[in-house]
């Protein structure tokens, strides 16, 4: 397989910076994914489903809020799974790791050839990748949510608490972390990510921040943050 090293040569940090959102991608959408989840499911009479069960911690402030749902972690790691899976079925097949043309829409299953999420189908091995950066941003999120808690900062009805820095840098924090560490010689755990990672989670409030703006303005969100 062709180092990133080699690749990174070829896209400079920008370009660099770009492959790594996209590969990315299903986990950094997957705070969206949930919150249509935790938002429309119990539309149907089923849920919401607080993932703390309403209890308090010991401080008397919740674990993690009504915000925070199972079925918002569920359905929204799910459809990350299904946003890869598209993705990859989308790009066809996987190339071959010795003869790597990577850009900025590098295939995500790159180099993930014996990994623990390699199962023999790309599709389903693109579902399982998806899924679980999906798990991790959310997991992140809700390590947010949990210190915000503990700071005090309730979230009334519908509407969340404020906290820009809480509300981004845990989920993108986490979902990074994640593909370093588990993801093991894949393109999307390659060291030579990591400063194009610092760079993403820099910027990720931006990010973020216009997001939520355009969930927003098209009425999926209550709030513009």
């Amino acid at each position: 397989m062709h180092s990133v090293n080699e690749i990174a040569l070829d896209l400079g940090l920008l370009s660099l910076s770009l492959m790594t959102l996209w590969l990315y991608l299903p986990g950094f959408l997957a705070n969206t994914f949930a919150m249509m989840w935790g938002k429309w499911l119990p539309k149907t009479g089923y849920g919401p489903w607080p993932i703390d069960g309403g209890r308090d911690w010991r401080d008397g402030n919740r674990i993690l809020g009504d915000g925070k749902t199972w079925n918002g972690l569920i359905g929204g790691s799910l459809t990350s799974g299904f946003l890869c899976l598209l993705i990859v079925s989308m790009m066809g097949n996987v190339p071959d790791s010795s003869n790597i043309e990577a850009g900025i829409f590098a295939h995500p299953l790159t180099g993930y050839e014996g990994s623990w999420f390699d199962i023999g189908s790309p599709y389903l091995s693109a579902f399982i990748l998806g899924t679980f950066l999906g798990f991790a941003c959310l997991v992140g999120d809700s390590t947010g949510s949990f210190f915000k808690r503990r700071k005090g900062m309730k979230r009334e009805g519908d509407i969340s608490s404020k906290a820009p820095l809480l509300d981004t840098l845990p989920f993108a924090i986490m979902v990074f972390l994640w593909g370093q560490l588990f993801l093991g010689d894949s393109l999307l755990s390659q060291s030579e990510l990591i400063i194009p990672m610092l760079i993403m989670i820099i910027i990720t409030p931006v990010l973020h921040r216009s997001f939520n703006l355009i969930g927003y303005y098209i009425g999926w969100k209550d709030v513009p943050y």
